[in-house]
């Protein structure tokens, strides 16, 4: 068992695996928690994992062992959170309710429930029904929701991807 504590670091935009990478070359312990992100680009839409936290990881430091503030001149790393260049420890208990969360594959699996009440009103972001006004009308199946449009004057239920509405 380590005696270090947890310690978040901050690091580049966009650099949180070079972070990582450079991070335990230097001996440290380190979690990056990631999820499955759904991206659009150019009417494509696919899965990759990302970063839970974006521009944040999480570094298990002994104080009394390791040479720590090496961290601060670390590829990738911006610097430790904390009150001036004294970092802040932060609870076991949130790492390991992170890694509770995390499925076989390695990655964090969350809820994607949207918040809308039915009756809420909802925008479509993209496919067909773009930019259309509609009434939410609960969840269809799984990352699908129901939602009413006004289409040629009566209200049509159409089923999209969750992703794809926003609060009006």
């Amino acid at each position: 068992m380590s005696s270090g504590h947890w310690y978040v670091a901050q690091t580049h935009p966009n650099a949180e695996n070079t972070a990582v990478t450079h991070l335990n070359r230097q001996g440290f312990v380190t979690y990056l928690p990631r999820y499955l992100k759904r991206r659009r680009h150019a009417r494509r839409v696919d899965t990759v994992a990302a970063p839970l936290f974006p521009r944040y990881l999480f570094v298990e430091i002994d104080t009394s062992a390791q040479r720590w503030r090496s961290i601060y001149s670390t590829v990738g790393v911006s610097q430790l959170v904390g009150s001036g260049e004294v970092p802040t420890a932060i609870s076991e208990q949130v790492v390991a309710s992170l890694r509770q969360r995390e499925g076989e594959d390695g990655l964090i699996k969350l809820d994607h429930r949207p918040t809308y009440a039915v009756g809420d009103k909802v925008r479509v972001l993209d496919g067909v029904f773009y930019d259309c006004l509609g009434l939410y009308d609960g969840m269809a199946e799984r990352d699908r929701v129901a939602i009413l449009l006004d289409l040629l004057g009566r209200k049509v239920r159409v089923v999209v991807d969750a992703e794809s509405v926003v609060a009006a």
